[in-house]
């Protein structure tokens, strides 16, 4: 008999223990502390530009940070390049359809309290940022142009003026070159056309740009027109490294675009889920056409997500 009630508490104890954890699992995603954990965090992607192919290695980082992380990443684009304004606008949009953190690449100045944390590319700001070291890499570049002893002025071009970070670069080079006696001529074109026009007009012998879309639209003015001067750029897209094996782009200061991306969806998700991170400063080199062959640098400029 005491056998038999034995074996009928213990089948009644399996039967409570089962019932228990069939309601815990039926009410467990109706607890706030479970949502928090299982949905993924919402990073909206907000570039400065219209067309996005310049981040594309960026883009592939970040990816791989919101697969690795549990997040979802929503890349937009403006209508018109470096429309700061409306760059503003959308920020404020994304908080308020439900981003959790914003990561931007300015075109200006950042809004005040776009309604979520904000991790800035390229640029310092927002709750922290992801870039190189942006006057080393203007003085940098500057001094690649001095090493091939330009016969004649160096241009700087200003592409984005409203970039924080671009400026930075600028200004910089500017210092470095006059600082070596060289003249210093500067133009701000808008758009591919000026930028053709500049660079035809030009009697410089050296023509130092300071982002990715600009070096592309230089070193496809200078194929298609056949222009003179050396050009010396920012940036490690695709098109970028054909121009430095063409030889078209004399050198260009490079980074992992992809570790860019990757640590900016890292930091805004981190800091949207409230827990610390630190702003990155990327490393970068100077890379002529000789360089691109290196392993190293074919991992650089020709990263695949894994």
């Amino acid at each position: 008999m005491n056998k038999q009630r034995t074996n009928a508490l213990w089948q009644l104890l399996v039967l409570v223990a089962l019932a228990a954890a069939v309601a815990l699992t039926l009410a467990w995603p109706q607890l706030p502390f479970a949502r928090r954990e299982a949905e993924p965090v919402e990073v909206s992607v907000i570039l400065r530009s219209a067309d996005g192919s310049a981040w594309a290695n960026a883009r592939l980082g970040m990816e791989q940070a919101a697969g690795q992380l549990r997040a979802e990443v929503r890349i937009v684009t403006l209508t018109a390049d470096n429309d700061a304004a409306e760059q503003a606008g959308l920020m404020q949009y994304e908080a308020q359809r439900g981003a959790d953190a914003l990561v931007v690449i300015p075109a200006g100045g950042l809004p005040a309290g776009p309604g979520a944390p904000v991790i800035t590319l390229e640029s310092a700001g927002g709750a922290a940022s992801v870039c190189p070291d942006n006057e080393a890499l203007g003085r940098a570049l500057a001094e690649a142009a001095l090493e091939d002893a330009p016969a004649g002025p160096v241009l700087l071009v200003d592409s984005v003026p409203g970039s924080a970070g671009v400026s930075a670069r600028l200004a910089a080079a500017k210092a470095a070159l006059e600082e070596a006696g060289a003249r210093v001529e500067e133009a701000a074109p808008r758009g591919q056309a000026a930028l053709e026009t500049v660079l035809a007009e030009t009697g410089a012998a050296a023509v130092l740009l300071f982002e990715p879309a600009a070096t592309e639209a230089a070193a496809a003015a200078k194929d298609k027109l056949g222009l003179a001067p050396a050009l010396y750029g920012a940036g490690s897209t695709g098109p970028i490294a054909a121009a430095l094996e063409r030889g078209t782009l004399s050198a260009s200061a490079v980074w992992s675009d992809f570790a860019a991306g990757y640590l900016a969806v890292e930091g805004a998700v981190r800091i949207a889920r409230g827990e610390s991170w630190q702003p990155q400063t990327l490393d970068f080199s100077i890379l002529r056409g000789e360089d691109i062959y290196e392993p190293d640098n074919q991992k650089l400029l020709f990263p695949v997500a894994s």
